[in-house]
């Protein structure tokens, strides 16, 4: 059986670091920050049985508990420096470390992100990563920018992931999920892509004013930026890009979906109403749609109207750990 350090050195300790001055093998991992530059900072858990299923893919979930992370950079347009890994398993398995470490280490090559250090123990399997990462003073993207007037946009498409999940869990699909469909849907809730790119962008052009991440669903992560921003929004929620999958369904759940699916991981920003043309610009630069699904107003809460103005209400809200 491997022994922790055993463990660490097979599976997780690769060549000398260049990013940090020390990293895997000390008590503390040494970082020398580009000078100027603000650390960004992100913690996020994945719990088994909670953020995902017994027996899941360790590939997937090794992708999945970094990208979760990658995204809470890009919401706030930093840039991946490092981060660190902790692990409670079951146990030692060689299969599933192996399978474990090629996701998480292949979604890290791509964005340029070492593991710099971590902790493993045995227990029910938990997996916690501290992602660190950069950007200028003054350009962080926060929730608590936004203006009355601004449009929020969204990048990317939302719903398959939650179209994915409803499959798994026998919930509403409308129609049955072909295989290639549930292939499609899959790949948004298992292994999603983290907006790196546009955020950086959005935030180092200082197109963007406010920014969140859509892990918990839009309705109830766009909340966030209202209420630290002390404003309103209405949202057009016959404008939300659904994914190719949840768009071939029909529109009670497309809407469900695309305004309060959830593990999306999508960015939703606002910016001033002269950035319009800026803003598609840099979509495209990063090869990332963004669509224009609302704007920001000075009366506080979140309003709901489909393609005509007219008022939804649907009753929806984000995913709560607590519920």
């Amino acid at each position: 059986m491997l022994s922790e350090f055993d463990l660490i050195t097979e599976y997780f300790d690769r060549p000398r670091p260049t990013r940090a001055v020390l990293g895997i093998g000390d008590d503390c991992a040494l970082l020398a920050p580009t000078p100027g530059a603000q650390t960004a900072i992100s913690s996020d858990m994945l719990v088994e049985g909670r953020h995902f299923f017994a027996g899941e893919d360790a590939a997937r979930l090794g992708h999945k508990s970094l990208a979760v992370n990658l995204s809470d950079l890009a919401a706030m347009g930093a840039r991946p420096v490092g981060f660190t890994l902790a692990l409670a398993l079951p146990s030692s398995d060689r299969d599933w470390l192996a399978g474990f470490a090629r996701g998480l280490f292949a979604l890290a090559d791509a964005h340029g992100c070492e593991l710099i250090g971590g902790d493993t123990t045995r227990g029910p399997l938990n997996i916690c990563v501290t992602i660190f990462g950069e950007v200028a003073p003054g350009h962080a993207l926060r929730r608590d920018a936004a203006l009355a007037g601004d449009d929020v946009w969204v990048s990317g498409t939302l719903g398959d992931a939650r179209l994915a999940l409803a499959a798994r869990l026998d919930q509403d699909t409308g129609p049955a999920l072909t295989a290639a469909e549930l292939a499609a849907a899959g790949a948004r809730l298992y292994t999603p892509t983290p907006r790196v790119a546009l955020g950086a962008l959005l935030a180092g052009s200082r197109l963007a004013r406010a920014a969140i991440d859509l892990s918990d669903g839009l309705v109830g992560d766009l909340g966030h930026i209202l209420k630290r921003s002390g404003v309103g929004a209405t949202l057009d929620v016959d404008a939300l890009p659904a994914g190719p999958v949840l768009a071939t369904r029909d529109i009670a759940l497309r809407r469900r979906y695309t305004a309060a699916g959830g593990d999306d991981y999508e960015l939703c920003f606002t910016a001033p109403v002269s950035a319009r043309e800026a803003v598609l610009a840099a979509g495209a630069r990063c090869g990332t749609p963004v669509t224009r699904v609302g704007r920001i107003e000075a009366e506080p809460g979140l309003r709901l109207a489909d393609a005509v103005g007219a008022a939804l209400d649907l009753q929806l809200r984000g995913f709560d750990h607590f519920s």
